[in-house]
């Protein structure tokens, strides 16, 4: 440290008192700061963990970009657009998508002659052959294979969840699934029966991605749901885009918005989460402004300390302003006194973070409880903006509480003359 008011602020610190508490006090406020500072750098660093997983998780499904129509549910994209779109520098791949909400049902006889007749809606996705380069899906089959047949022999790839709830074992082919889908003109007829289009369907393996999807939804053939659908050629729900690794999806977005124009809306994936991702940042801001407020009246130790520390100094001020020093001087040194408390609380508290932080990366010591996530322990992402903000906020805090003790020994006046 450089400057008078910070020498004095390091000799008062380490000096002796003429009271034990001062020195207890003084320690029990680094203690403070330090575990307030090693919370604060942990929680950001789990919510960092979760966040990241999730996103992987979610990217895995969800596309770079996805194309859909600005009004109704029926996408109209003809081949030459198409082709366009691949033309666009940065795009990677395209991949036509035709999705609805729908029916799953395995029924048959039992070998004891009874019958048996599971149900499951999900959303039923059909893909094109493109769709294994635009996700990350078939990389999640666990059983089985990724692999939607054609149009006249589908193949259809199930959530873990709603394999469960059929009661089959997708990846052994099976030949009794009907899938049910409500036709594009159902509105038209009032006959039930003409609504709804049904046709078998063959699995071919099961996928894991997060109960969202897994418990949902249903990979089959694009061909085959467009003709439940009752869909045309060029008839689509919706397209997914995948672009090069160093491109820009947002960059992309925006001129793939020039080319195709307002009936068509463009979403990147944050956009397609817009809801999850900022519930996340606002449960990670929530729980930062708690543990801000507790630090605040952790603070409130190193006021105590302070304050002690002034009527402890009581001489040494009166001789500091006859010899010439000011308020603002006085004020500086224990302004100092407590910046100092702030700072080695802090570095104390940063070196502890990052200790617990690599023990629970490396040995997992901290168990999620209930078994139902993809992992069973609590993950840690540590990331400098993090270390730079708490840091700060430390300083701020620390700060603050030095404010009314230094400002009372700077308006305070002391003789040196004895009663």
């Amino acid at each position: 440290m450089t400057g008078i008011p910070h020498l004095f602020a390091w000799r008062y610190f380490k000096a002796k008192k003429s009271t034990n508490a001062i020195n207890i006090i003084a320690w029990i406020s680094i203690l403070a700061m330090t575990f307030g500072t090693a919370a604060l750098i942990l929680v950001l660093s789990v919510f960092n963990g979760f966040e990241g997983m999730v996103k992987s998780l979610y990217s895995t499904f969800y596309s770079d970009i996805r194309l859909l129509p600005a009004q109704g549910k029926v996408l109209l994209l003809t081949p030459e657009q198409i082709k366009n779109i691949r033309a666009i520098n940065g795009v990677k791949n395209i991949s036509m998508i035709a999705e609805e909400k729908g029916m799953l049902q395995h029924s048959g006889i039992n070998r004891d002659s009874s019958d048996y007749n599971f149900q499951r809606a999900v959303t039923i996705k059909g893909v094109d052959h493109n769709y294994q380069d635009v996700s990350g899906l078939p990389g999640s089959v666990t059983r089985g294979e990724f692999s939607t047949g054609n149009d006249e022999i589908p193949f259809m790839v199930l959530g873990v969840g709603v394999e469960d709830a059929l009661h089959i074992e997708a990846e052994k082919n099976l030949l009794q699934l009907k899938a049910y889908l409500p036709r594009k003109d159902s509105s038209v007829s009032n006959d039930p029966i003409n609504n709804v289009s049904v046709d078998f369907v063959n699995t071919s393996g099961v996928f894991m991605i997060q109960q969202e999807f897994d418990f949902n939804y249903a990979i089959t053939n694009l061909g085959f749901v467009k003709r439940l659908l009752g869909y045309t050629e060029n008839e689509y729900t919706a397209a997914e885009i995948v672009v090069n690794k160093n491109s820009d999806a947002k960059d992309i977005k925006e001129r793939l918005q020039q080319q195709l124009g307002k009936k068509y809306t463009l979403q990147t994936r944050y956009e397609q989460n817009r809801s999850l991702y900022s519930i996340m940042t606002a449960e990670k801001w929530v729980v930062y402004a708690i543990l801000v407020m507790i630090m605040f009246i952790f603070s409130f130790t190193i006021v105590s300390a302070l304050t002690m520390l002034v009527l402890e100094k009581q001489k040494d001020i009166s001789i500091l302003h006859a010899l010439g020093g000011n308020n603002n001087f006085i004020q500086k040194i224990f302004l100092s006194e407590g910046l100092l408390i702030g700072i080695i609380g802090g570095v104390a508290g940063v070196i502890l973070a990052l200790i617990i932080a690599w023990l629970q990366i490396t040995y997992h010591l901290v168990p999620l409880e209930g078994g139902s996530f993809l992992i069973n322990y609590y993950p840690v992402k540590l990331q400098w903006p993090d270390f730079v903000l708490v840091a700060v906020t430390v300083l701020i805090i620390a700060l603050l509480a030095s404010w009314i003790p230094a400002r009372k020994a700077a308006r305070q006046e002391f003789s040196l003359r004895s009663e």
